[in-house]
């Protein structure tokens, strides 16, 4: 049976995997300011601290709802860790793509007509191939 997460597990991944472009973490005063801003839930930057912590690990529903739009995930993602562990892996793809700079061909190729975009793959995968049997080569 897969392990429970709590809490503080989950907030503590989000911290990590959304991230300002080119940026460090959020800084706990950032995501408590934007909340309050944007959403009008009031919540201290310490009392996130305390929930990524665990040192706090009952958050109102409200408090879960508003760290959950301002990362980006359904508030799903606290309460079911089925849910948690699927955005998870969804987080870490994106991740791993933003990093790989990935992104701005993906965005450039969606402008290109379908044979483009299957001439843009093509390439892709042929280069992917080179490197691959370049780096088997070094072995």
């Amino acid at each position: 049976m897969p392990r429970e997460f709590s809490i503080a597990d989950k907030l503590d991944r989000l911290f990590k995997q959304v991230r300002p472009a080119g940026q460090g973490e959020f800084s706990y005063m950032a995501v408590a300011e934007a909340i309050r801003a944007d959403q009008g839930i009031q919540i201290s930057h310490t009392y996130i601290w305390q929930l990524r912590t665990g040192r706090r690990d009952n958050p109102t529903v409200q408090h879960l709802r508003g760290l959950a739009t301002f990362f980006g995930v359904p508030v799903a993602y606290f309460l079911d860790d089925d849910e948690a562990r699927k955005i998870d892996d969804q987080l870490a793809l994106l991740r791993t793509l933003r990093d790989a700079q990935v992104t701005e061909i993906a965005l450039r190729a969606a402008d290109v007509s379908p044979s483009s975009r299957n001439t843009i793959g093509e390439l892709v995968r042929k280069v992917w191939e080179l490197e691959r049997d370049r780096a088997k080569g070094n072995e």
